[in-house]
């Protein structure tokens, strides 16, 4: 599975982004895909987490209420939508997938076997 992360760039806090990974390869194996980011001197973190299956998804506390992840199954497309961005929001942010053969649990970053190259996010104050 391969997968492509876009739509980062600069904002002012207040501001809205939208990102996109697009999947391709053999996605019918994937069953949950995420956003991750990693701020620049700090560990990568879980954003948000949506499954496959039943569009169940889940959200780190920092993002409930501002951020949504969704997808557009027909195009193997994940997006996050993100809104009143804040600075601390600012980080490099990735998508990752977790084929049938992972087990997700706690949505650490070790749960899921594929990663887009990241797309960097800016908030301005």
């Amino acid at each position: 599975v391969q997968l492509q992360a876009s739509g980062g760039g600069l904002v002012q806090a207040g501001g809205s982004l939208r990102l996109s990974c697009a999947a391709s390869g053999r996605t019918f194996t994937v069953t949950h895909m995420a956003w991750f980011r990693q701020a620049l001197g700090k560990e990568r973190e879980f954003v948000a987490v949506i499954k496959m299956s039943d569009d169940t998804t889940s959200y780190r506390d920092s993002v409930k209420g501002r951020f949504t992840i969704s997808r557009d199954n027909a195009e193997n497309t994940v997006f996050l939508q993100m809104n009143s961005l804040k600075p601390e929001d600012t980080a490099v942010y990735y998508c990752a997938a977790a084929p049938r053969w992972y087990h997700v649990r706690t949505y650490h970053e070790s749960e899921f076997q594929y990663w887009g190259q990241g797309t960097q996010v800016t908030v301005s104050s």
